[in-house]
């Protein structure tokens, strides 16, 4: 029940009213006001219509408030400013959206607004080369609660993984678990040579090749081991890599592989030739990369896709000199397959420094979707790990990075997720493994997990003190006790969840629920807290039976909103803590 989007459709009412014409309502908005004093919900749409309807904005809004004062759950309307309609709602409004919430439960913020529109969320995508570490954890996080918030807001979401097992790194990936392979079978390896991967991580899967193989593969030419080896080796990678996403609770519905693109006549091949059909590529050159030349720079004659049209910086090459594909290539033959799946939207969840592969993927879909298919590529930016304020940099298992999972082990799922959600994905996090563990209000994961448990252990001592009078709901007058400021204030808060919902999904901003749960859990331990320094204030009240089962239905509220806020990120919400 989006309150929200309810007096929204009331205010686009009233001004259609007022200026009895057609008009564009796309920049109306209704929200919360900044300054709680001044009301319940505010709307801008005499300050964005009046330049179209020809009057002043203090004048139009003048009009549309005598329109809204005839809404009979609207209680006053204020004109501030220039032209900004405050409104303040009628209190048995807010009592219905907590009755509502305590007969819907969790999916009381569940939303149809996404209407089944199919959306890709592709996120992690990292090289099966090795362990994944704590970048991999934040795009991961932010990919994974991403595309939580949009199925629950009604999208068709599928969560999918490209697996990069095509290239040159995927080869130097088989020669170093040949080496491990080598060093399974009881041979003296020495350092590990330098353009190899050196982490213990493929001892494993050395073992693995030795139980399999014996000493055959030591018999064959590098031209027949090395498939053999990169086909083993990549899978188990992918197993190591899946198992770490588990223990974060991350999981893909599809794991698109790179590799499957190619070989002739495989889709690398049609995509070009559907190109070649709609003029969209020619051979030329390109100028130089702005700065100092890399050392393998050519200016050669190539083949190169007609990117500038849509918008991309510069065209893009699709072949190598020798003629081999390029890497860009195989994102637009993967670009076409996402496109032939009969996606709306893709979404790609991208490391810091993939900047500049935000236009391009933006080009490749207005180009072979005739600009149907909508692209956001969202960049997340680095973490910085710190243990009592000490950077953090090595790993024992990596060799030189700390992993997804020594994070995870560490300080456990929960406060990884929170944390990593706590912060918009493009600015820097700071991780620091002693606060993140902390049980104080300066750790949020702690303060909101706290707050849940807290309202579970209210309803438990209310069930002690009085019995079976917990379990029954409060009638719809006796929520009308509920008229402290403080109970008011919480009855707001909760009402504005499924607009935050709505709102961070249309943004694709997961950290939105992290914020709007930090402040709810503040809000409900300040009001605690008021109790403690006033007994009339205080939850149960064993001689007023009614207004105690009011505070406990707001107290279940709280705890509703919470839990099914944590649920969208992944986050638990215990119903107790020690």
């Amino acid at each position: 029940m989006n309150l929200f989007a309810v007096f929204s459709e009331r205010v686009n009412l009233a001004v259609a009213a007022v200026a009895g014409q057609k008009i564009d309502l796309s920049r109306v908005v209704v929200e919360p006001p900044r300054d709680a004093s001044h009301g319940d919900m505010a709307t801008n749409a005499a300050m964005v219509l009046a330049k179209d309807l020809g009057m002043k904005p203090r004048d139009l809004a003048e009009k549309i408030a005598e329109k809204l004062k005839e809404d009979a759950d609207i209680e006053a309307v204020e004109i501030a400013g220039p032209g900004f309609i405050n409104m303040r709602l009628k209190g048995d409004v807010w009592l219905s959206v907590l009755a509502n919430l305590l007969s819907t439960g969790e999916t009381f913020a569940k939303s149809t607004t996404g209407a089944g529109r199919k959306v890709n969320v592709e996120y992690v995508s990292a090289n099966p080369t090795g362990p994944m570490h704590v970048g991999h954890c934040r795009g991961a996080v932010f990919g994974d609660a991403l595309a939580s918030l949009l199925a629950f807001t009604g999208h068709d979401v599928v969560r999918e993984y490209y697996v990069n097992d095509a290239g040159a790194q995927v080869d130097v990936l088989a020669n170093s678990a040949y080496l491990r392979y080598r060093e399974a079978l009881g041979e003296n390896i020495g350092a590990i040579p330098e353009g190899l991967y050196p982490g213990d991580y493929l001892v494993p899967v050395g073992k693995l090749l030795a139980e399999k193989y014996g000493d055959r593969l030591l018999k064959m030419p590098e031209s027949e081991w090395l498939p053999l080896i990169r086909g083993t080796t990549i899978d188990a990678m992918l197993d190591m890599i899946r198992d770490d996403l588990a223990a974060l609770g991350i999981r893909h519905e599809v794991f698109f592989s790179e590799a499957s693109l190619h070989g002739q006549g495989g889709a690398v091949d049609v995509t070009l030739d559907t190109l070649r059909s709609k003029g969209l590529v020619y051979k030329g050159r390109l100028p130089p990369p702005k700065g100092q030349l890399p050392e393998d720079w050519e200016d050669r004659e190539q083949l190169l896709f007609r990117t500038t049209e849509f918008g991309d910086d510069t065209d893009r090459p699709l072949a190598k000199s020798d003629g081999s594909y390029t890497y860009f290539a195989s994102d637009v033959a993967y670009m076409k397959d996402k496109i032939g799946r009969g996606f709306a939207d893709l979404i790609f969840i991208l490391g810091a420094d993939h900047g500049g592969y935000v236009k391009r993927l933006q080009a490749i879909a207005a180009a072979l979707s005739g600009g149907k298919v909508h692209v956001d590529a969202k960049l997340v930016q680095l973490v910085r790990l710190f243990r009592d304020g000490e950077p953090v940099k090595m790993s024992k298992r990596s060799g030189d990075f700390v992993t997804l999972r020594e994070i995870v082990d560490e300080v456990g799922r929960d406060a990884v997720r929170f944390m990593m959600l706590f912060r918009k994905n493009d600015a820097v996090l700071d991780f620091d493994f002693a606060k993140v563990v902390e049980q104080s209000r300066e750790n949020p994961v702690f303060y909101v997990q706290y707050a849940h448990a807290r309202t579970q252990s209210v309803l438990r001592n209310a069930r002690e003190a009085l019995g079976k009078a917990v379990d029954i709901p409060a009638a719809p007058e006796a929520l009308k006790r509920l008229n402290d400021t403080g109970e008011l204030a919480l009855i707001r808060k909760l009402g504005e969840f499924p607009r935050a919902v709505e709102s961070s999904a249309f943004v694709h901003e997961p950290h939105r629920i992290a914020f709007f749960l930090h402040e709810l859990a503040s809000d409900f331990h300040h009001h605690w807290n008021r109790g403690n320094d006033d007994p009339g204030l205080r939850f149960v009240q064993t001689g007023d039976v009614e207004l105690t089962q009011a505070r406990l239905a707001l107290v279940r509220g709280v705890g509703l909103i919470l839990k099914g806020g944590l649920n969208l990120l992944g986050v638990g919400a215990p119903d107790e803590m020690r």
